[in-house]
């Protein structure tokens, strides 16, 4: 029976273990993050930092579920977008959607101790992190980013090795890449008129 509950739950885990590394790895810590520092370091928000530390405990957190369950319902619309051959827009909605998540990732860390406050959001917040514990403690998991480090360390290698051969960077890459493309496109006139 237990072989047969893991080979049934072996899909389930294999996708979230999938959305988990594609949201953490990519989406966290390539986007949300970099947004979410630029964010922290606008006067607007240090103004808005001690205004939301006298904010009533009840309003903080009726704002702070509106914007998660706002983030989280653009990333399940954006999905379907996606599904449903809209992939531009569905792009561009999760995209628009990431400030957003940064800026509520960023008020519950300001406010955390508020929202820990309600007995009903601590046990929730408890379960999602043993949740993410148990998910992270999978073979499925640690298997995943080992494959994920030898791709992401060999991009870097290949990022690098662009970077010795263009020392100059992104201008002196794209100069080389308009001067093929030239070269090649005379090449294939030059042919058509034969």
């Amino acid at each position: 029976m237990k072989k047969f509950l893991y080979r049934l739950t072996l899909p389930i885990q294999y996708l979230l273990v999938f959305l988990f590394i594609v949201f953490e790895e990519f989406i966290w810590e390539g986007i949300a993050v970099p947004v979410g520092t630029y964010l922290q370091s606008l006067r607007l928000l240090q103004g808005l930092e001690s205004l939301i530390r006298r904010m009533n405990r009840y309003l903080l957190l009726v704002l702070f579920v509106a914007l998660f369950v706002s983030v989280e319902l653009a990333g399940v619309t954006a999905g379907v977008l996606v599904v449903r051959g809209m992939g531009l827009f569905g792009v561009l909605l999760y995209a628009l959607k990431i400030p957003i998540a940064a800026f509520t990732f960023w008020l519950f860390r300001i406010s955390r101790e508020k929202l820990l406050s309600f007995a009903w959001f601590r046990w929730v917040y408890a379960k999602l992190l043993l949740f993410l514990d148990w998910l992270k403690s999978r073979k499925i998991y640690l298997r995943s980013m080992e494959i994920f480090r030898r791709i992401k360390k060999r991009l870097l290698g290949i990022w690098e090795e662009l970077r010795r051969i263009f020392p100059k960077g992104r201008n002196e890459l794209f100069r080389h890449l308009r001067v093929l493309y030239r070269r090649l496109r005379e090449g294939l006139n030059r042919h058509r008129f034969k």
